[in-house]
């Protein structure tokens, strides 16, 4: 079969057009296995191919490199490169695109992917690749930061050994401007990640949260003028970004079953309605809680994203075994929260409402059956 023009590439041409540099028509010889631009060295390269095929003959290695240089030359020339210029200014292309087409066509490959899935047997593994498709851009944002701290730490040294020549400004000028630009990347993520996990958040009913880490993002900040400030910046976004702001409310909760669909409902009503009002009396609330996304912790979780409340987790650590949940009571606690919210659980939850009482932390207590309060069932 032939082979076209530009190296095997049947849109060369149209590449070409594109880059601004003019199509070139590509004459193919019947019978022949090659294909060149017309010119020259392309004639004059296929007439000794031709030669060779009609005596029979295999071309030895020094017609095979006559050949194959031949056949480079003419497609270099037919490519005329000469109107590319490297050295051009590419802080456009570097620049990551605009939030709003980001958002859209993340939202778009959302509502295409997953419109296919219901009413078939892919339907039950929504949740898991809804997560999975979430957690593209918070791995892709995360290798950025990294990278980020890298160059901050390069930065960091080429202050310490900043001489004030020329040289070493401009180096330092190169790597702080390539920080800049990798942080846009970042932030570019960061938004895609904020925009899917949105969706996810409406597919499922439930909180995205990554499996290790934080869910952050570091925004924008003001230009930097110099490497000082930028690594200043850099500080404070971080710290920022971690940081919550406001009064503490520690959540609690075990994972429960129900009988029936209406009992759930019932007991969902009754988990919302709590929280609800506990807001209502606490305006700047953020949400402390242990961070089980299967329990009833993803629920209060899934209701403060949605009311646009902070919330700050405590994972349990592994390592310290059976100790690991009191552990975590300790760390809830010290937040000095204005109220503990606690619905049934196991002794770990027991053991925390009885530390918040010796605290004089104000419990609401909704461990009865649906999660009603106790001494409603005592009183009926």
């Amino acid at each position: 079969m032939g082979h076209r023009a530009g190296g095997g590439n049947p849109n060369a041409p149209a590449v070409l057009a594109r880059r601004g540099a003019p199509a070139r028509t590509t004459r193919t010889l019947s019978g022949s296995p090659w294909a060149l631009p017309g010119g020259a060295a392309a004639a004059f390269s296929m007439a000794r191919r031709v030669r060779i095929r009609r005596e029979g003959r295999r071309p030895c290695d020094t017609e095979r490199q006559s050949l194959m240089t031949s056949s480079l030359s003419a497609v270099l020339q037919a490519l005329e490169l000469g109107h590319l210029d490297l050295a051009g200014d590419q802080r456009s292309i570097e620049a990551p695109p605009p939030a709003e087409a980001l958002e859209q066509t993340v939202s778009a490959i959302w509502s295409d992917l997953f419109a296919l899935f219901p009413f078939t047997a892919l339907e039950r593994d929504i949740e898991d690749l809804g997560w999975g498709f979430v957690n593209l851009f918070h791995r892709a944002a995360a290798k950025k930061h990294q990278l980020i701290d890298r160059l901050t730490d390069e930065i960091r040294l080429l202050l310490a050994e900043q001489d004030g020549s020329e040289i070493a400004t401009a180096d330092l000028e190169d790597k702080i401007d390539l920080a800049r630009k990798v942080e846009q990347s970042a932030q570019a993520y960061e938004g895609m990640r904020d925009t899917a996990a949105r969706h996810y958040l409406h597919e499922t009913g439930r909180s995205w949260v990554p499996a290790t880490g934080n869910r952050i993002s570091l925004g924008t900040t003001a230009a930097i003028v110099d490497g000082r400030a930028y690594l200043q910046a850099r500080r404070e976004r971080v710290r920022d970004a971690n940081m919550v702001h406001g009064t503490p409310v520690v959540f609690a909760g075990g994972r429960l079953r129900f009988a029936s669909d209406d009992e759930a409902k019932q007991f969902a009503d009754n988990l919302l309605r709590t929280l609800k009002a506990v807001r209502e009396r606490v305006g700047d609330m953020y949400l402390v809680h242990g961070g089980d996304m299967k329990g009833i912790e993803r629920l209060a979780a899934s209701w403060a994203e949605q009311n646009g409340i902070q919330q700050l987790r405590f994972g349990l650590d592994r390592k310290l075994g059976d100790r690991a949940g009191f552990r975590r009571n300790e760390q809830m606690l010290s937040v000095k929260p204005r109220y503990v919210i606690a619905f049934q659980g196991n002794g770990v939850t027991e053991r925390l409402v009885i530390e918040a009482k010796a605290r004089g932390i104000h419990v609401v207590d909704r461990r009865g059956p649906l999660g009603t309060p106790p001494a409603a069932l005592s009183r009926g």
